[in-house]
């Protein structure tokens, strides 16, 4: 077989491969991205406003500094999620407005981060007491939420929608399980033994990070089913997602924690170090929360991806071998047309043929 000139082969061609989250090249904008920002930012509104209230309480006194050290990771965390939901916003925005570059889209999510990093230092800063502690925080949120914007810049706008949804229905959920710890202390059996109140915390842990891996995979899957039913009414041609994007969407929020962990080393380095040397009680603190910290996000990653995952498998069918196929009415044997049909047979003959 000879080739058309001008035409390159399907095996050969250097077209990139189709993503199957973008149907006809454009790609699908996250449902509901506007109210997952004001969620966002009402969510990181309630944490600086819980932290300053630890910080600036009379009962702080020279506590002050180990308090903003305790308060730093929900802060931090928060902000990388709302600079992550505005920023989507803001690209769903540019997509309808001015198309769907990505270059232009990535921009705009920088921009919006930064705006939301901008706003929240301002916040601190105007509301904090001077001190060194609060700037350490102002910069820190500020960067974790120019950071979140930067990963809203991907251009699989569903799957960055589920990852934010998912994290931040993680977080909710953490603050909400303080709550369920005293309780679940006495369960695993508490007492007043030393060794007996670690074992005690240590199956707490893991439990509120089992519980929360298998939201945040339950939380992706929805979001990206949501995002899939509506890209469906838009355009009835587009491509169903497939198992990478549940699988990334679900362990999106421990790589969210993950990445928080990071900004929190890094960027508030000084403000841990002034903690653990208040004393050696504030110093063992600080390490083994950071440790918690660290397999918290590791067990929400594995249980979310696995969660995502057997969701989406749950909702493929059988597949279809060539044996399955129904056999068409023209397909059926044609009889001989010298072969007499039985059914125009004489029933004497018939009789005496038995």
């Amino acid at each position: 077989m000879t080739k058309q000139p001008g035409r390159v082969p399907a095996a050969e061609s250097d077209e990139p491969a189709v993503d199957p989250a973008i149907p006809n090249g454009r790609p699908v904008p996250a449902p509901g991205a506007g109210v997952l920002a004001l969620l966002a930012l009402g969510w990181l509104a309630a944490m600086l406003w819980s932290t300053r209230e630890a910080i600036t309480s009379s009962a702080a006194g020279v506590t002050a500094i180990s308090l903003s050290a305790f308060a730093l990771p929900g802060v931090i965390s928060a902000a990388l999620v709302a600079g992550a939901a505005v920023a989507l916003a803001f690209g769903n925005l540019l997509s309808r407005r001015y198309g769907d570059g990505i270059t232009l889209r990535f921009v705009g999510a920088i921009g919006a981060g930064m705006l939301v990093g901008l706003a929240a230092a301002l916040a601190i800063n105007l509301t904090y007491f001077d001190t060194s502690t609060t700037n350490v925080i102002a910069g820190t949120t500020a960067a974790a939420a120019i950071i979140g914007g930067a990963v809203a810049g991907a251009r699989t706008a569903a799957a960055v929608g589920a990852v934010s949804a998912a994290a931040l229905g993680t977080l909710v959920f953490v603050v909400a399980f303080s709550r369920a710890r005293d309780p679940l202390f006495n369960l695993f059996g508490a007492g007043d033994s030393q060794e007996s109140l670690v074992n005690a915390a240590k199956w707490v842990s893991r439990t509120e990070s089992l519980v929360a891996g298998l939201l945040a995979g339950l939380l992706a899957f929805g979001y990206l089913s949501w995002a899939r039913r509506r890209a469906l009414r838009r355009d009835p041609g587009t491509p169903a997602l497939r198992w990478p994007a549940y699988l990334l969407a679900g362990a999106g929020p421990g790589l969210l924690l993950l990445l928080a962990e990071v900004i929190i080393r890094i960027g508030g380095r000084s403000l841990l170090d002034l903690a653990g040397a208040l004393s050696e009680a504030d110093a063992v603190a600080q390490t083994s929360l950071g440790t918690s910290r660290v397999d918290n996000g590791i067990w929400v990653l594995f249980v979310g991806a696995l969660t995502a995952l057997i969701a989406f498998g749950r909702t493929l069918g059988p597949a279809r071998s060539d044996d399955d196929e129904p056999v068409a009415a023209d397909d059926s044997p044609a009889l001989d047309a010298d072969q007499p049909d039985p059914t125009d047979a004489d029933p004497a003959e018939v009789d005496r043929a038995r």
